[in-house]
């Protein structure tokens, strides 16, 4: 096994296994001999991994768009302060932007709340050839809402428990979801950036110690932090029922930043190149066409 894919077996979630989030270092940088590195050294060798990531990428994004067949949607998830604003900027800088969209989900609408809870997220996927980016998604759906069930209540659903087989039948529904849209031609891969809870301290004193990154704070990440181990376990439920062979998780050490962006760039690659996309073929007729367009371009010149 190549040292590739040694470090992309460890981070993926294998489809019936647990996520195990609790044995996950997110301190991790890829193994004993990145570990020998200084933090200069390892901020530096994740910055050139990342950059031959993002060439790669964006060679793998034309191809995506010129075959017109596939889409790829990435879902990112993560407790406050992983990255994942910087992750998506970084690791998608290369690709050309008319066909990338990002979608930020918010607290949703009066009319996102009259429908079921995939609605809005039905009508935020991208078309073929088009990557799609999920910054928080529909597992908000059973994380968020798993940690503060109160909220629940603004979804007017039918009258029931919501207990362990309520979001059982959520995981279900998502799952369902996801295989539809791998078998109408949507590549799914999904990325949760675990940071730890003594980086996530230092990275929002950072926040509020800069004047230019005062604005990240909110007044709700405090309190959100409260339930630090409340999250921990809605997501080691959600990721361990949700990694499937059409739409794995992968669960990525976010406390070094480079090293983070570098292996979602690599994910995002060899998820595209497994798709084993060619470029169009050109139809006779049209190659007659052009034939006589390039005649007239060389008569110009003569």
């Amino acid at each position: 096994m190549s040292r590739r894919e040694r470090i992309l077996s460890r981070l993926i979630v294998q489809p019936g296994t647990a996520a195990g989030l609790a044995d996950r270092d997110p301190a991790w940088t890829g193994g004993p001999e990145f570990a020998q590195l200084s933090e200069k050294q390892l901020k530096k060798t994740g910055k050139a991994i990342l950059t031959k990531g993002v060439e790669e990428l964006s060679e793998a994004q034309e191809l995506l768009w010129a075959s017109g067949r596939y889409a790829l949607l990435v879902v990112f998830q993560a407790i406050d302060a992983a990255g994942k604003d910087s992750t998506i900027k970084h690791v998608m800088s290369g690709v050309n932007p008319q066909g990338v969209q990002v979608v930020s989900f918010k607290q949703p609408s009066s009319e996102e709340l009259a429908h079921d809870f995939l609605w809005r997220i039905s009508k935020a996927l991208p078309e073929r050839g088009q990557i799609g980016i999920f910054n928080r998604s529909h597992y908000e759906e059973v994380v968020a809402l798993r940690v503060h069930p109160e909220w629940l209540a603004k979804q007017s659903l039918p009258p029931g428990p919501r207990g362990g087989r309520f979001w059982k039948e959520r995981f279900e529904d998502i799952n369902a979801f996801e295989r539809h849209l791998d078998r109408n031609g949507t590549k799914i891969v999904k990325f949760f950036l675990q940071v730890s809870r003594e980086e996530q301290r230092r990275r929002f004193l950072a926040r509020l110690d800069t004047p230019e990154k005062q604005w990240k704070f909110s007044v709700s990440d405090l309190p959100e932090r409260a339930h630090w181990d409340e999250y921990l376990r809605a997501y080691e439920d959600a990721i361990t029922a949700t990694s499937t062979p059409w739409a794995p998780w992968y669960v990525i050490p976010a406390d070094h930043k480079p090293v983070m962006r570098a292996m979602v760039a690599r994910i995002l690659v060899n998820t595209v190149q497994s798709l084993d996309l060619s470029w169009p073929e050109v139809p006779d007729q049209e190659r007659e066409v052009m034939a006589e367009a390039r005649r007239r371009l060389e008569a110009e010149v003569a």
